[in-house]
Order: structure tokens, then sequence, then C-alpha cells
């Protein structure tokens, strides 16, 4: 990379370096160490410190020690369960995730795109949207398909062609399989595909999309 000024960057590094300051405004161990070895060089030969001032001194800063490995065990703690927490959630992979809710929201005049997940093969089927109170608002019919996660697009019309109220809308999943079982599946449920770490936070794919570990009600 060649800088404004022509020079390699690599280069021009070398005289751009700051000097790091140490803040004097906290003191460590080190720093009660020395001022403790001053105050013994420096005391009036006359009138020297007692004894109990002394161990006074030298317990506290045996105690200053003490709390410094402290925290850093309780880092090193934190950082041991941070790393246990991504392999847990690692081993999470292949499993089933509920989000705890297979609604949309629906505006007037819009068109609504979602996904569900069927975990058998699907012989013939229908998709059910309702409204809050449990009424069939339209359904749609689902082509014989194999097992896994598929898109839908409702047209935002009810069943009388009539563009649906705006509300909060309940999607399910009714279907046979090719063993002539009949099951159920519903918005919001999906394997989890693969784990993803940003920032420091556990995102799960679901579906198409990646949703914070924490925002699954369940793992199955």
């Amino acid at each position: 990379m060649i800088t404004s000024t022509g020079e390699n960057a690599a280069v021009a590094s070398e005289y751009q370096k700051t000097t790091q300051t140490k803040d004097k405004s906290v003191l460590g161990k080190d720093d009660f160490m020395t001022l403790l070895l001053v105050e013994l060089q420096n005391q009036d030969p006359t009138e020297p410190t007692d004894t109990a001032t002394i161990l006074t001194q030298t317990s506290q800063l045996s105690s200053l020690e003490s709390a410094e490995n402290t925290n850093k065990s309780l880092a090193n703690l934190s950082t041991s369960l941070s790393s246990s927490q991504e392999f847990s959630t690692i081993s999470a992979i292949g499993k089933t995730a509920d989000l705890g809710s297979n609604t949309i929201s629906h505006n007037e005049g819009d068109k609504a795109t979602f996904e569900l997940y069927f975990p058998t093969d699907i012989a013939e089927g229908t998709v059910n949207i309702s409204d809050s109170n449990g009424n069939t608002i339209s359904t749609m019919e689902i082509p014989k398909n194999d097992a896994g996660v598929y898109q839908f697009t409702w047209d935002g019309k009810d069943s009388g062609g009539n563009l649906a109220e705006s509300g909060v809308l309940n999607i399910t999943a009714n279907y046979t399989n090719s063993e002539k079982q009949n099951l159920s599946t519903k918005l919001g449920i999906y394997p989890i595909e693969s784990i993803k770490f940003d920032n420091g936070k556990s995102l799960a794919k679901v579906g198409s999309s990646y949703v914070p570990v924490e925002s699954i009600s369940e793992i199955y």
C-alpha cells in the first residue's frame, strides 16, 4: 500500500511510533513496594519507623498482591467459561430450534414471505394463515417435496380475494408424508445448520437467517 506522500506504509510507520505513558493515578503492588523502601531509606535514624507500622504496610502490600492475583484468576475463569459456552453452543448444530413464535406482522396491501420447516417428505398439505382469534384468513397448497426448509410467498389476500386487514397472523401447516401420516409444523421451528460468533455474540443459522442464540426459546 502506498501512502499519500509516496512512502511505503510499513516504512512510514517507523516514524509514527507513539510512546505509551503509564497511568500514575493508579498504584500497583510494585509502586507500594517502592514507596516502602524509600520510606525505610529516608527515615529519621533517631526515630525509626516502628515494627508495627512496617508490618501493617507489608500486610497491605500482601493484600494488594492477593487482590491482583484474584482478579487475574477471575479473568481467566471468565475466559474459560466463555470458551465452554461457545463449545456448548456449537453442540446445538443439527438440533431443532423453536423461536417461540409462529406469527408475522401484516400490513394491509403487503405481501408476506416466510419459511417453514418440514422434517419429513411432503405428499400433500396446506399452509394455514389465521388471525389472532384462530379464524382462517387464507390457505396455500403445499406441493409434493422432500423434507427441508421451504419459502412461501402469500399475496396478502384472504380466501375471498380481498386484501387482508393489518394485524398479527399465525402461520401453521398440516400435511401428510409418503407413509400417509398426518403431520403438522409451524413458523419459527427450524433445524440449526451452523453457529457463527460475531463480536462476542453467538448466532445460529435457522432457515436462511442468523438469529441470536438467546432469542431461541427451546433447542431439542
